[in-house]
């Protein structure tokens, strides 16, 4: 599968529409960002920057301070494929938070989201 177009995208063109998606469904922009840095290890500040700067997809997981040991805990099926059994790192932590958006859009509390 080629993931090129995915890799080149921009985080930046598509938070929109997580925060679309999430808030469609009652749910936050806070609660967005507490996602993508609860698996990036982004602070806030560091977030805006890179959301700011356009940043790839590709760049903007290689460049993560600290992505999220319990990211492996995150189970289930997104665009057709079981998340957990995606070979290519970068496309698993695209996945990976794909999968946390739509649990916040489908109700789910924060705590399950993040596997505490």
């Amino acid at each position: 599968m080629n993931n090129q177009r995915i890799y080149t995208m921009s985080v930046g063109k598509v938070y929109p529409l997580y925060i679309a998606k999430a808030e469609k469904k009652g749910r936050t922009k806070e609660e967005v960002d507490e996602i993508i840095t609860w698996l990036t290890g982004y602070s806030q500040e560091e977030l805006e920057a890179q959301l700011e700067k356009q940043t790839d997809f590709e760049t903007f997981f290689a460049e993560a301070p600290q992505l999220n040991p319990s990211r492996a805990l995150i189970k289930g099926v997104i665009c057709g494929v079981r998340v957990e059994e995606i070979e290519e790192p970068t496309m698993q932590d695209i996945r990976y938070l794909d999968k946390l958006i739509d649990e916040l859009a489908k109700g789910k509390a924060m705590e399950k989201i993040l596997r505490a």
